[in-house]
C-alpha cells in the first residue's frame, strides 16, 4: 500500500478484526477514521446492480462530480475494467479477502491522475446485506473531476497461515522422503 490513507484504514480494519477474518459492520466506528472519511465508501454486494455505493465521502464524490450513494461503483470503471472490478469486489465479499488496486482516470483537461484503491470485507452475518468497505485515494490533492477509471494493478491481501505448534514439531522431525500407507 503506498497511500497514507489506505494504510492508515488497513491499520485500523485490521486491528478491529483482531483474529476473525474481517470485523463486523458495526464494530466500524467513522469517529475513530474522522481524517480518512473523505476517503472512505461502503458498497452493498449486489453484482446485478455493479455494486451500488451505501455511503461515499466527500473527496470520492467530489472525484466523480456527484454524489455517489446509490450510484454503480462498477460504472465508475471503463469497459475494459469493468468485469474486473466486478471480479475484485466479489472475491472480496465472498472470500473475505482484501483486494488492493492502482487505478488510472482521466482529468477534466485530459491528463491522467493516478489512484489506490482499497477493498475490505466486513464479517457476513445471517440476515444483514452482504457489503464491502474500502478507500480510494489520488496521489495529486488537486485532480478536480475525473472519469474513465481504469485498473492498472491489482493483489488480494492474503491472511497468513498459522500452523499449529503439533504441525511444526512434525515439520522439525520429518526429514527426507516421507511415506504414508494407505493412502489412495
Amino acid at each position: 500500500m503506498k497511500h497514507p490513507s489506505s494504510r492508515a484504514f488497513f491499520a485500523y480494519w485490521n486491528k478491529k478484526r483482531g483474529t476473525a477474518r474481517a470485523p463486523d459492520r458495526a464494530d466500524i466506528d467513522p469517529a475513530a477514521v474522522r481524517g480518512l472519511l473523505g476517503d472512505i465508501f461502503v458498497l452493498s454486494c449486489e453484482p446485478n446492480l455493479g455494486f451500488p455505493f451505501r455511503v461515499a465521502g466527500t473527496r470520492v464524490c467530489a472525484l466523480a462530480g456527484t454524489d455517489l450513494k446509490d450510484q454503480s461503483f462498477a460504472t465508475l470503471f471503463t469497459d475494459a475494467s469493468r468485469s474486473e472490478i466486478e471480479e475484485i469486489t466479489t472475491i472480496v465479499a465472498d472470500e473475505t479477502l482484501g483486494a488492493i488496486a492502482g487505478v488510472n482516470a482521466v482529468r477534466e483537461d485530459g491528463s491522467k491522475a493516478h489512484l489506490e484503491l482499497l477493498l475490505l470485507p466486513f464479517n457476513a452475518r445471517p440476515h444483514t446485506p452482504v457489503s464491502v468497505t474500502g478507500v480510494l485515494a489520488p496521489f495529486d490533492d488537486e485532480c478536480g473531476m475525473l472519469s474513465a477509471f481504469t485498473l492498472t494493478s491489482w493483489r488480494y491481501l492474503h491472511q497468513p497461515e498459522k500452523l499449529l505448534p503439533r504441525a511444526i514439531r512434525k515439520l522439525q522431525i520429518a526429514r527426507g522422503l516421507m511415506v504414508y500407507e494407505g493412502l489412495r
